[in-house]
């Protein structure tokens, strides 16, 4: 790939440049460290990093332009090209420099609080089974067919993002299904990315750090559906959960057709019964295409919703109803989400990624139900995120369960016994029957949990799911917690 640098100035009409514009350009990005020859440099400015201190750098490995906000020494031989904002200039010139892969494509965006990765797993599934090359990105994996590379944002930036969409169009995919934060929507990383298809899974409380309210949030998440009809494609739809109050906010803001789904009869998609059990579900769906009997290897109301979710893409995508259904009755869940352990204990011991207040209380509910003795759970709050809801994650923990180990989480650059502290304003009054314990060492709380627990006893181990590291400080180390169940209980054999 590489493109003339006067035809990517041409999406800049009002940028200052210095040096000559007869380039060539072969790649683009914003990281010094992966320059590699004919890169055009962007230099951002984050929270606590300037790119344009790296702008030398950038240089001598090879970069022969560069997008810059301030005025800056001009190394010998590099031609810079100075803006107002680099981060929109990064959004106008890197999708046409990869050819607007994201409208090539049929493109599926999943947004939510909680459920997008299982959704987004689903509807892979299904449109590979239809016979579809599919490439999906979100917060566990990148998986372009059957090749897979592991994510670090759920979203990735502009550049990442664009580079990936441009291999999986170049692998020939004909769907790409992701998850989209309201970070993306917000930070518009997805600049350049037409969609088709739209799902809402919910919209529950989370990242006010960032968004400082939930309206903002709301309003965040929103921006999906709002430009859903922009561009040239047809057949858009917007997939919508209409038991989550939001969805009546963003209904009235998109113009794309909806296909309603939640409980009420009134919705395009709802359940007729359900029966929820320790390791699998019955579920029968009304749908537009007919009723569905599904048996499935996942369970829990949250999964109900998830399902009913994918369907809705599906059906907006006119995806066969059978194909549909074999590929659900044979979904048995993806790492981290409601994850049974299975290390020869006389307990059960599930891992969840729940790390918001209504994630938590959907699997703390759906533990209960299976629950014959005692439900213990294991959690903690992100340092450094919104602190708001850590209260509420406490309370929570108190109502649904018997037994509370407080602990960390990822506590990044925050104190671990502060963070507990917040949490605990709402763990003040125990009431009989039940405890709560605090143990800032995640190992040694999880370790306490399996310890304590008696037969017919359930551990939910909650927070990081498929995760495999915690931040402490600002260093990331090897922690996985499915991990310490299996080894508490080799060591105790």
């Amino acid at each position: 790939m590489e493109k003339n640098l006067q035809d990517l100035l041409k999406l800049l009409p009002d940028a200052e440049v210095t040096g000559t514009a007869g380039k060539t350009i072969t790649d683009i990005t914003a990281d010094s460290r992966v320059v590699v020859p004919g890169s055009l440099f962007i230099c951002l400015k984050g929270a606590t990093v300037d790119g344009h201190k790296f702008l030398q750098q950038a240089h001598e490995k090879g970069a022969v332009a560069a997008i810059v906000e301030d005025a800056a020494a001009c190394p010998e031989g590099m031609t810079l090209i100075k803006v107002n904002d680099t981060r929109r200039a990064m959004e106008l010139v890197t999708p046409y420099f990869f050819d607007y892969p994201g409208k090539k494509m049929r493109m599926i965006g999943v947004t939510g609080t909680n459920g997008k990765t299982t959704t987004t797993n689903i509807i892979r599934l299904i449109l590979r089974k239809a016979g579809y090359k599919v490439g999906m990105i979100g917060t566990i994996n990148i998986m372009i067919e059957d090749e897979e590379t592991v994510s670090h944002n759920t979203t990735p930036d502009v550049v990442d993002l664009q580079k990936t969409l441009y291999k999986m169009q170049q692998c020939g995919c004909d769907y790409v299904v992701m998850e989209v934060s309201s970070h993306a929507l917000a930070l518009k990383r997805v600049a350049g990315i037409e969609y088709d298809t739209a799902v809402l899974t919910n919209i529950t409380q989370d990242h006010l750090d960032f968004h400082k309210t939930f309206a903002n949030y709301v309003d965040a998440k929103s921006l999906l559906f709002e430009h859903l009809t922009d561009g040239n494609k047809v057949n858009k739809t917007a997939v919508l959960n209409m038991d989550d109050p939001s969805s009546k906010i963003i209904t009235g803001r998109t113009k794309a057709p909806v296909i309603t789904y939640g409980e009420s009869r009134d919705y395009d998609i709802y359940p007729i019964s359900f029966d929820v059990q320790a390791k699998q579900m019955a579920l029968k769906l009304h749908t537009p295409a007919g009723e569905m009997d599904l048996v499935l290897k996942i369970t829990g109301e949250f999964n109900v919703y998830n399902v009913m979710s994918a369907v809705g893409a599906m059906l907006a995508e006119k995806i066969d109803a059978k194909i549909i259904v074999d590929v659900l009755d044979g979904f048995d869940g993806v790492p981290g989400r409601f994850q049974l352990v299975e290390a020869g204990q006389p307990y059960t011991v599930i891992v969840d990624y729940a790390h918001t207040p209504d994630g938590l209380e959907n699997v703390l509910k759906t533990a209960r139900g299976i629950t014959k003795g005692k439900l213990w759970v294991v959690f903690g709050c992100g340092g450094d995120r919104d602190n708001k809801k850590r209260p509420i994650m406490g309370k929570i923990a108190l109502d649904l369960a018997d037994n509370v180990v407080v602990t960390s989480d990822n506590p990044r650059t925050e104190d671990p016994e502060l963070i507990i502290d917040e949490i605990e304003t709402a763990l003040q009054d125990i009431p009989a029957g039940k405890t709560s314990v605090r143990l800032s060492d995640r190992r040694e709380a999880i370790n306490y949990a399996l310890e304590h627990a008696a037969d017919n006893d359930v551990v939910l181990i909650a927070g990081k799911g498929h995760e495999n590291y915690q931040i402490i400080g600002h260093e990331t180390i090897h922690f996985d917690d499915s991990e310490v169940v299996q080894e508490y209980w080799q060591n105790k054999r």
